[in-house]
């Protein structure tokens, strides 16, 4: 009987231990504690681990890093202004009303072509510059009928009245009838407002039955894919060394710009430079939006060209790469860079020839913790 419960107990103790080992909840804390120690997390020397699978998911993209003798880039602040050759403004040349024309009035954005009508101007002249008006007409008007029954007695007597005389006569009618013909259209003038030139509407002011005055811009008609950018240099040596150039407004989108030439006159301190947009297309920009132009110039650095995205800032606000150190494993370089182009830069201090970059998603590298 005491063997038989020593038996028993030690069957007993057993199945307890193996119901702790096996505890509900065990396996989920191990499995946790296995997923914890795979996840994207920040090192304390400052570096971070990424599995290969985030690596995957986040669409991380390495490139390495090669030094190349690259343009010296000058950054300059432009706008967008209209090309004077490419676009144009819409201005009554009289103060009137304003109706729209067969088309009805242009919207924004709509495409219009040279000489199509845009809007009409009907003069509205005032109380008594249309009785003054009206004055002048009934004159010339009587003056006509009076110049008219002259040169018929002229007519009837002719042999006995020198031809010179019938010939000025004839002539005073003729030029009686055009001055009441062009008093009687000044009095109801009707200006047809044409496009000067083939493009897009930009601008639109019009209303029907809108009052304006004289030279008030009512249109302004630009091709889009021909604008000028403006950027001011102080530089004087600048407009010499030029090689390339390009404008961008903020976004990765850089547009190749051609120089055409530089001011003789300084503007604010600075020469004007002047520079046209290349292509058949039209270019992501709009008339007076403020620019970045990035000049390339003849002279040549020593740099690593890697996207503009690449570079991220750290907690210290430093700009800073991301560096593929191992198969899981990144780590953070200072850097020192200049602007190549719109979307690209050149890291002149900081990378080593053959390290391995990131190009794409380091800003989701940089974010984790």
């Amino acid at each position: 009987m005491k063997k038989i419960h020593i038996t028993s107990l030690a069957t007993a103790l057993l199945f307890s231990c193996s119901m702790v080992l096996a505890g509900p909840g065990h396996d989920h804390d191990e499995a946790t504690s296995v997923a914890s120690g795979n996840s994207p997390k920040r090192l304390p020397d400052g570096n971070v681990f990424l599995p290969k699978t985030s690596q995957r998911q986040l669409a991380v993209r390495t490139a390495l890093a090669e030094e190349k003798d690259l343009p010296q880039t000058v950054e300059l602040s432009g706008k967008v202004i209209m090309d004077a050759n490419a676009g144009g403004r819409v201005q009554p040349t009289q103060p009137g009303r304003l109706d729209a024309g067969s088309r009805g009035f242009p919207q924004l954005g709509q495409a219009v072509r040279k000489g199509e009508v845009l809007a009409l101007v009907r003069s509205s002249a005032g109380a008594i510059e249309r009785a003054n008006q009206q004055s002048q007409s009934a004159e010339l008007s009587a003056q006509l009928e009076q110049a008219r029954r002259r040169a018929a007695r002229y007519a009837q007597l002719e042999g006995t009245v020198p031809q010179k005389d019938i010939e000025a006569a004839q002539a005073d009618v003729r030029s009686l009838q055009e001055r009441v013909a062009a008093v009687a259209r000044s009095v109801s003038a009707t200006e047809a407002l044409l496009a000067p030139v083939s493009g897009v509407i930009s601008l639109s002011n019009a209303v029907a039955g809108q009052v304006v005055d004289a030279r008030e811009v009512l249109f302004e008609i630009v091709d889009p894919a021909r604008l000028v950018v403006e950027a001011l240099a102080f530089d004087l040596g600048l407009s010499n060394n030029i090689s390339a150039a390009s404008a961008t407004s903020g976004a990765a989108v850089a547009v190749p710009l051609r120089f055409t030439g530089a001011g003789r006159s300084q503007r604010e301190g600075a020469i004007p430079l002047q520079f046209r947009t290349e292509g058949n297309k039209a270019v992501p920009f709009a008339v007076n939006q403020p620019v970045k132009v990035l000049v390339q110039t003849r002279a040549t650095v020593k740099g690593v060209p890697i996207p503009a995205s690449a570079v991220v800032r750290n907690s210290s606000n430093q700009d800073m790469v991301w560096v593929h150190t191992g198969a899981e494993s990144f780590a953070a370089r200072p850097v020192r860079f200049i602007p190549l182009d719109g979307a690209s830069v050149s890291v002149v201090d900081g990378l080593k020839a053959g390290e391995r970059v990131v190009t794409q998603g380091a800003a989701l590298v940089n974010q984790v913790r």
